[in-house]
């Protein structure tokens, strides 16, 4: 084998192809040329969905033995730049300065990806291939719809016989520092639409209609007060936001018949989306001034559901590579928002750890090369955990 790249070598180079979903703009290709001549099965399916863009994804492996099977997974796709006028730097340059690498993805989540892969790549440089099976579950639709990604990726390699025995997701997990947090679950994600019927009326005869808009206003502020749990173990309280209300109508003289308001809840392990649905409803309904009023809930399909890993030889083991590399104990959360973590738990226990993440999706993305060192190393001690070496 020859010498492995650097954490560094390889962020670069991926934040260099302007891979803003659904565009792959070389970043697959790169790996797949970096990772053929080291012994590795590369696959790059593409995934089609009605009206949903085309997506090329890569699976990678490597093998040596009839141990376990853990895989690294991530997501290419970045979002898009803003105005580029707007950067300090160019967005895809992947420029260094003053100990800094900048570029849109390197935060979210190409760093991950540079990291895993520079550590797999020094562990076979060092140790020859494991005793079991190393992936790579790499996809190019997270920051899209997700529907051509990780979760026909996960299927396909299931077909084909895959059994993944752990995972972990390179999304970025610490707040502040490397060592702050691992994710070992994510609250559900669920979205709906609430609709209040009056009757359709003049302005200058109110009498004679039942104005929606007022009722729904009310509903709205009960709803948004409403303390839903409070929190478990594990997890957050549920919060149930309003991110849209309208009536549709641009007519001055008009009462409008209905009101409509859109909804996201992040929920815990207490919830589940049919719960959701009849607690919105009910709580509406407590709401309407008189039987002159309907209300109506339709729920979105399901974002994600709320899940918990419960693996502790996986969590310990993580949490001990974290606190050897950084020397500082990993919490345990759940908190943020969804990632592909949310496809993976229906195949194996799966965590995420992976860099900072206070400058992602913004202007001057940037992350510091210590961390990505840092990052790299904790896989690194993981994997020699996970596969003693046998010379």
């Amino acid at each position: 084998m020859t010498k492995a790249p650097t954490a560094l070598d390889i962020t670069q180079k991926l934040v260099q192809c302007p891979s803003v979903t659904p565009k792959e703009a070389g970043a697959l290709a790169y790996l797949d040329a970096l990772l053929s001549p080291e012994g590795f099965q590369v696959d790059r399916p593409v995934f089609t969905d009605k009206d949903t863009p085309d997506i090329e994804n890569l699976f990678a492996k490597i093998s040596g033995g009839e141990g376990p099977h853990l895989t690294f997974a991530g997501h290419a796709d970045v979002v898009p730049t803003g105005d580029e006028s707007q950067w300090s730097v160019p967005p895809f340059a992947g420029e260094v300065k003053d100990g800094q690498l900048y570029g849109r993805g390197t935060s979210d989540m190409k760093g991950g990806i540079g990291a895993f892969i520079a550590a797999v790549l020094k562990y076979i440089e060092l140790h020859g291939e494991p005793n079991g099976t190393i992936s790579l579950l790499i996809t190019g639709d997270e920051e899209g719809p997700a529907v051509n990604g990780t979760i026909k990726l996960l299927k396909w390699a299931a077909d084909r016989g895959e059994c993944f025995s752990d995972a972990i997701v390179g999304e970025p997990t610490n707040p502040d520092a490397m060592g702050d947090a691992i994710k070992i679950g994510r609250r559900g994600s669920q979205s709906g639409t609430l609709t209040v019927i009056g009757q359709q009326g003049h302005v200058a005869y109110p009498h004679l209609a039942h104005n929606p808009v007022p009722v729904l206003g009310k509903i709205v502020s009960y709803l948004s007060s409403a303390i839903l749990d409070h929190g478990t173990d594990h997890f957050q309280p549920t919060n149930l936001e309003f991110i849209s209300v309208d009536v549709g109508n641009e007519t001055w003289n008009l009462i409008p018949k209905t009101a409509t308001a859109r909804f996201n809840v992040r929920y815990n392990d207490l919830w589940d989306p049919e719960m959701i649905a009849e607690l919105v409803l009910t709580r509406a309904k407590e709401s309407l001034p008189s039987t002159d009023f309907h209300v109506v809930v339709e729920m979105e399909p399901a974002i994600s559901q709320a899940f918990l890993t419960k693996s502790e030889k996986l969590i310990k083991g993580f949490s001990a590579a974290v606190a050897k590399v950084t020397g500082r104990t990993p919490e345990h959360s759940t908190d943020g928002g969804t990632s592909d973590a949310r496809f993976i738990k229906d195949y194996c226990p799966v965590i995420e750890f992976g860099l900072v993440g206070k400058t992602m999706h913004m202007i001057d993305e940037h992350i510091a090369l210590k961390d990505l060192q840092t990052l790299s190393d904790v896989y690194y001690e993981f994997l020699m955990q996970y596969f003693p070496p046998q010379r």
